[in-house]
Parts: structure tokens; sequence; C-alpha cells
């Protein structure tokens, strides 16, 4: 609309697999101007399929954008995006980096020194509920950073968040990611335990399971049993355990966790449901 200024931040998201992908959706259909880069030739077309404009290179989408999200998998991943020849190189100063992956809090922290002498923001962003959180756009952020850099990127984290939630400096967004993935794995494991036993003693589980959300033992994955796929479960305990470690505090029941989760998946979780 003529006289109209877009007052929303341009914004760029690297990784465009199944969670990059409908973040950048959401922020497109709310109005952001919003530009993309995947290595992977399929998710690069299955977003320009719905209008999303991509970019050749990680340099090309950084040089277009106010506020860029990174949605890949591994530490190193984001490391090659954010660093040398990465987003550091094209990004104007004043520019915000959300690190949506799922990564160790110290590695949060060097990047987010290496950006500040280049007066670029780093907060790291991971994000909860799952799959159809995403797909909903009701996804819950948990930020690491200084506030300055979460008001300028709050209005991009609003697009595919439902609750943003500050926690504290530089990698305590990851510390709540992990710790919430920790009670999500273990409560996964006691759910699959105490439904196989009553499965196997006779109860119909569809009913048991809407029975026991009005009762104490309740939880998220109980609530949404058989929708869960255990994706990552192992790279997110890894974490878990290797920041124990790294403090010398035992985690005994997570380590039992961390071998149990190791077998489970969809198929097994559904399984009781039949």
């Amino acid at each position: 609309m003529d006289g109209i200024v877009n007052t929303k931040p341009t914004a760029g998201v690297i990784g465009l697999g199944a969670m990059g992908h409908q973040m950048a959706r959401h922020l497109k259909e709310k109005g952001f101007s919003v530009a993309g880069y995947d290595v992977s030739v399929e998710a690069t077309a299955k977003s320009q399929a719905i209008g999303i404009p991509t970019r050749a290179d990680i340099a090309e989408v950084g040089s277009g954008a106010e506020v860029v999200v990174v949605m890949v998998q591994t530490d190193k991943q984001v490391v090659n995006v954010i660093g040398e020849g990465g987003l550091l190189a094209s990004l104007a100063p004043g520019s915000v980096i959300c690190i949506a992956s799922s990564i160790a809090p110290d590695t949060c922290r060097q990047l987010e020194r290496e950006a500040a002498e280049k007066g670029i923001g780093v907060l790291d962003t991971p994000v909860v509920l799952g799959q159809e959180a995403a797909d909903n756009g009701t996804l819950t952020v948990f930020v690491g950073g200084e506030a300055k850099w979460l008001e300028k990127a709050r209005p991009v984290l609003s697009a595919f968040g439902g609750n943003i939630l500050h926690i504290g400096p530089s990698g305590t967004g990851q510390i709540a990611k992990t710790a919430n993935n920790m009670l999500l794995w273990a409560c996964i494991c006691a759910n699959f335990e105490a439904l196989s036993l009553a499965k196997q003693l006779g109860a119909d589980v569809p009913t048991l399971v809407s029975a026991l959300m009005h009762s104490s033992g309740a939880n998220w994955s109980l609530s949404r049993w058989g929708k869960s796929t255990g994706k990552w479960a192992e790279k997110d305990m890894d974490v878990a355990l290797d920041l124990a470690q790294s403090v010398k505090l035992p985690l005994p029941l997570n380590g039992l966790v961390d071998q149990l989760m190791k077998s489970m998946n969809r198929e097994r979780m559904q399984s009781l449901l039949s």
C-alpha cells in the first residue's frame, strides 16, 4: 500500500528442513521480507514452491537480512554457517543471528564473542513443542543472550513462536532446552513402561491415556501419545550427558533414559494404542 512503510526487520532462514521451512513460511505469511538457504535441492525446491525466495549462498542471505534464524543440525554446521566466511562476513553491524539449533552452550558463547567484535548480536533461541507447534506457529522459544538483541529479534521469533522466554545470558537458552529434553525423554520412557504393563494386563490403552490425563501422572508426552517421533533423542541426550560430565555431575536416571531411548520410535509408541 502506498505510504505504508514495513517496519518489520528483514529476515533470513538458514536451514529449510522440516522446522526451518515452517519458520520461513510463517514469516512470509505474516508480511516479513524473508529469504532462505539450504544445501538440499529438495528442501530449497519445497520452500520455493510456496513462494519463499531462496538465495545462492549464506552470504547472500546475510547481506539482505537484519535478523537471521539458523536451523541446522550440529554444532559444526552452526559454526560453519556463522563463523569465518559465513554470516559474520556478510551481515551489517546491528544485525542479529538467532541460533535455533540445539547445540552446546559454549558454542553459542564463543560465537557471541566473535560476533560482538563486528557489532553483531547472537542469541541462542532453541525451540520446543515439536513439529506440530512449528506447523501451527506456536513454538516455545527459549532465549539466551543480551536483551537488546532480543528486542530487535522478537518480531521475527514471534512469527513462529507462541512464547518467547528470555532465560538469561548466552547459552542459557540451550541449557533450558537440554533440561526440557531430559524431562521429555524420561517421561516418554516412563509412559511406555506403564502403558506396556497396562496393555498386557488387558486395559484399553487409548481409554487409559484419556483417564490418566486427569490424574497426577499426566504429562505432555502422554497427552499426545503416538505422535512423538523420538527423533534427535540420542543427540539431545548426548548433549545433556556431555554437559553433566563437564561439571562432574552424576545423572544416573538420564544415563538409563539415554539407553532406553535408543530403541524408542513412533512405531513402538503407536503399537500400544492398537
